[in-house]
């Protein structure tokens, strides 16, 4: 199976042109202290649609015959590539079908309906859901757009590394989302053929990373996928062509943990002003689990933003935690009057702030004349938080 190549990414990115915007890269200065050297983000969260997906949909589906195009296309997805796809047809001129498994996020699914697609909500992990858009491509005779294993996907999603490489011409390293691997097999193609000193990495969520046992086997191999709050990137196998990709142009796989990928999120929001989703933000993920590993200058792609709310307020709070932001603390105070006032004077000296407060007389390992008390704090990173314990400590409280 041949290797895209990049005479077809730069005739992509001629077809691209009138339909994708070039991303902006945003030079992230907070993580450079501990990378050893510049880190940028390449913002795809700021593309159409909310991520890359638009580039290589749009490029297969235009690829398509009038006859292909006359019959409609389906695709498969959590979300991403079904709005790329929604996009891409209504830009074309053609019917699109997207099926999502039954817990797709709901922005996600009101953009795809927006984008004027037909949506069917199937099967609760994207295995399922791809196997009915497959299904419904040979009931109906529509073209199914693979979501990543397709050489026209591919090279669509190439026109990433053409234009990292203009933008940042010294680049070292590129990390990249990876999820069926359709984007980093492209990035990989394009920095390869132009800049073969690079180093290219995929990441992956650990609680789906598929690469790793597939690259082990020297075949596709289905992982069963533990939950993630990455869904953009939680594809159980990856594809014989991404796999032949990434076995051949990729320097490796890196995974990332579910507290890694909340603190990047939160990250993004806090010091850049950027809305990302968790799978978007695994290459961010990657430079905070694996600080110094990476040949400078870094490039962390941000692949995508299309995060229901309610979910970011979680991330948020997950995020916050994984930071030592969040510290709960039980304690046991004498049980007379102004015990507590002076526990929570000597919290507001330290410059924590209080979120809640528990005060309990009843409990077995209690002695007579002791209280607990447990208090849930707001702080300001990890090292706060040793040093409000270790003085409440030294104040003559017993910290349990």
């Amino acid at each position: 199976m041949g290797l895209v190549d990049v005479g077809r990414i730069r005739q992509a990115r001629e077809l691209l042109a009138e339909v994708t915007r070039e991303t902006p890269m945003e030079h992230a200065r907070d993580l450079e202290r501990q990378q050893g050297g510049p880190v940028h983000l390449k913002c795809e969260n700021l593309q159409r649609t909310g991520s890359f997906k638009i580039r290589g949909a749009y490029h297969r589906i235009h690829a398509l015959s009038a006859a292909e195009r006359e019959r409609g296309v389906v695709a498969a997805s959590a979300g991403n590539h079904a709005q790329g796809v929604a996009l891409a047809a209504s830009l074309l001129g053609t019917k699109a079908t997207v099926f999502m498994p039954q817990r797709a996020p709901l922005p996600k699914l009101a953009a795809t309906r927006g984008y004027g697609a037909e949506v069917h909500l199937h099967g609760g992990a994207i295995e399922e859901t791809l196997a009915e858009a497959t299904a419904f491509a040979e009931r109906t005779g529509a073209v199914f757009i693979h979501p990543f294993d397709h050489p026209d996907i591919i090279a669509g999603q190439g026109t990433v590394g053409l234009e990292i490489l203009e933008q940042l011409p010294e680049v070292g390293t590129v990390l990249v989302p990876t999820g069926g691997g359709g984007l980093v097999s492209g990035v990989a193609c394009a920095v390869r053929a132009l800049a073969p000193s690079v180093q290219v990495f995929a990441v992956q969520a650990a609680a789906a990373a598929g690469f790793p046992p597939s690259l082990a086997a020297g075949e596709p191999v289905r992982l069963e996928a533990t939950p993630t709050m990455a869904d953009g990137i939680a594809v159980g196998r990856p594809g014989p062509l991404t796999l032949e990709h990434v076995r051949s142009l990729v320097d490796g796989v890196y995974t990332v943990t579910e507290e890694s990928l909340s603190r990047a999120v939160l990250l993004c929001l806090e010091r850049r002003k950027l809305v990302v989703e968790p799978a978007g933000a695994a290459a961010v993920a990657a430079l905070l689990e694996h600080p110094g590993t990476f040949t400078p200058p870094v490039v962390a792609v941000l692949s995508g933003g299309n995060v229901d709310p309610l979910l970011l307020l979680q991330i948020i709070q997950h995020g916050m935690t994984a930071g030592g932001r969040y510290l709960e603390l039980r304690l046991l105070v004498p049980d007379r009057p102004g015990s507590l006032a002076g526990v929570l004077s000597k919290v507001s000296e330290l410059g924590a702030n209080v979120l809640d407060v528990e005060h309990s007389r009843i409990s077995g390992r209690l002695a007579l004349g002791e209280v607990e008390v447990s208090l849930n704090l707001e702080t300001r990173g990890a090292e706060h938080c040793l040093q409000v314990a270790t003085e409440l400590h030294h104040a003559g409280f017993t910290v349990l």
